[in-house]
């Protein structure tokens, strides 16, 4: 039997339920840029219900037509298919038929009220049957006081097995340290199960994200090697070639750790250190993940030059755009710490993970937009190639690439053709829009509508974000109390000097450094410049 494309996909989808969502920071750039394309993306792959209503809330002062009119427009300048094809005018005007606009303060009891009768409104008229999704794209300040109001006014109720539910996406930062992420989770487990709670992190939507379970654990050349005895070391690299001058007085209260190494970096790590869960459930892949952050071999703050790197980009060009340098945007204190790179060296103290190191990078005004994973295997003996042949047998690189383009490169050693042995890197490659003829789907649209169903398995447990954070904290303490300051490098570049010696002290490099080639594989090449 030939089963038609899409069988497996359509055949294990959940039905979707009916549900009003309700987008807190409606007129912000995420849910013009992100959320309102999502939920039309959903509505042409059938993966909304019938019975759905969309309402936007936020503080600016807007008519229903009016909201319409941005949702609209969101969608024909933002969705992923309005980027190849023409946009459905059908589907368009039935996501706009069903958008409707609440302006009120986060703080606001009357609006609240007035929002729950709305609600109740729109479930007659649309039958939405009482099930409200709650998406806060709202500043992290106002987490807590909205649950808190929604469930004082009784538009939420504490669990999951009612006839009617509710449930809440709320997007990072998750705490800015242990103490705060403590204090949120209490206050949200105040309110709500944990069951209702949706932690996102659109890393985990992303397909070759999801795709890294499916390398590891259903093919057989991977799994056996997927240890310290085959693995030399993992690098993971999330790249920006944009600056931080536009939104530097923001930055300056976060930075590179807090605002990428803790969320998106650790969740690549942990998918990619993790052992096999039980079950594809969230609950087993998620007890895997938490115990990956728990066996991370703690840095001391005293020790931390040892194991950190963090820098600042000075005056220069990156991303096609000129910077007078970190230090003299708007917003910050020219005698400012906070780093815009930051670059770690970790351990896993567990068995699969015995001596590997993890190094990770991520950084601002940047060479290139990038986000990968290498596995880099140990080196093979030398002693038979090493007598006849002028190159070196280089080491096997898996690259999951997760951002721009999303795919896998195999590196293996190849023969140069020719009467002499010469070996060359040769790329297997695997991209997503290539081999499926078709463009990923955007990671917000997988995780809205895993929230929709009630799937937790792409969003962030509570212990799991305590766990990281407390991996983090003592670097934050360490960088505060102890360490050099953060080490200026020019824009454009692969960060600073002590990213690489970070390495070279291994007797390692990046997969891109200072140094590397433009490489038709879309990575650093090790090729002599005779073989090119």
């Amino acid at each position: 039997m030939v089963r038609p494309a899409g069988f497996f996909y359509a055949a294990l989808m959940p039905s979707v339920p009916p549900c009003a969502i309700v987008i807190y920071g409606a007129s912000g750039d995420l849910a013009k840029l992100k959320l309102i394309p999502a939920l039309y993306e959903l509505l042409r792959e059938g993966l909304l219900p019938d019975s759905f209503a969309l309402v936007g809330y936020s503080r600016t002062k807007m008519s229903h037509d009016e909201f319409r009119d941005r949702c609209r427009e969101a969608v024909t300048t933002n969705a992923r298919s309005a980027k190849s094809d023409a946009v459905d005018e059908k589907l368009l005007e039935k996501l706009c038929a069903n958008a409707y606009y609440h302006p009120g303060g986060y703080d606001d009891l009357d609006r609240f009220d007035a929002l729950k009768a709305f609600l109740e409104e729109l479930d007659e008229k649309h039958g939405t049957q009482g099930n409200r999704l709650f998406y806060l794209s709202t500043p992290p300040s106002a987490f807590a006081p909205v649950v808190s109001t929604l469930g004082e006014r009784g538009l939420i109720v504490r669990g999951d097995n009612h006839e009617s539910w509710q449930r809440v996406i709320i997007e990072k930062p998750f705490g800015t340290d242990l103490a705060t992420a403590l204090e949120l989770n209490e206050q949200l487990l105040g309110v709500l199960d944990e069951t209702q709670i949706f932690r996102i992190d659109h890393y985990l939507g992303k397909e070759t994200v999801q795709n890294l379970m499916v390398a590891r654990f259903a093919n057989s050349i991977f799994e056996p090697l997927w240890t310290y005895r085959y693995v030399d070391h993992v690098q993971i690299t999330v790249a920006e070639s944009v600056n931080a001058d536009d939104r530097a007085g923001y930055y300056d209260r976060s930075g590179a750790l807090r605002d990428m190494v803790q969320n998106h970096i650790f969740q690549l790590l942990a998918l990619t250190a993790m052992e096999p869960p039980a079950n594809l459930d969230a609950k087993s892949i998620r007890d895997e993940k938490v115990k990956v952050f728990r066996s991370i071999r703690p840095i001391a703050p005293r020790e931390v030059d040892e194991h950190a790197v963090r820098g600042q980009y000075g005056p220069g060009e990156a991303g096609g755009k000129q910077t007078a340098g970190y230090k003299n945007a708007d917003g910050v204190d020219p005698s400012s710490q906070t780093e815009t790179f930051a670059a770690l060296k970790v351990y896993i103290d567990n068995w699969r993970w015995n001596g590997t190191p993890f190094y990770i990078r991520t950084g601002k005004a940047l060479k290139q937009k990038l986000s990968e994973i290498v596995v880099r295997f140990r080196q093979p003996p030398q002693t038979l190639f090493g007598k006849t042949c002028e190159t070196p047998v280089f080491a096997n690189d898996l690259i999951i690439r997760v951002a721009p383009e999303e795919g896998m490169t195999l590196l293996i050693n190849g023969k140069v053709p020719g009467g002499q042995m010469q070996i060359k890197e040769v790329a297997l490659d695997f991209n997503y829009s290539e081999t499926f003829n078709k463009q990923p789907p955007e990671a917000y649209e997988r995780l809205i509508h895993d929230a929709i169903v009630g799937d937790q398995t792409l969003f962030i447990r509570g212990d799991e974000a305590e766990a990281a954070w407390r991996v983090i904290d003592p670097i934050l303490e360490g960088w505060k109390k102890h360490a050099k300051p953060p080490q200026e490098y020019e824009p454009g570049g692969w960060g600073p000097k002590a990213s690489d010696d970070l390495l070279s002290a291994d007797d390692r490099t990046w997969m891109h450094d200072g140094h590397d080639k433009d490489a038709v594989i879309a990575c650093a090449t090790h090729v002599p410049d005779e073989l090119m």
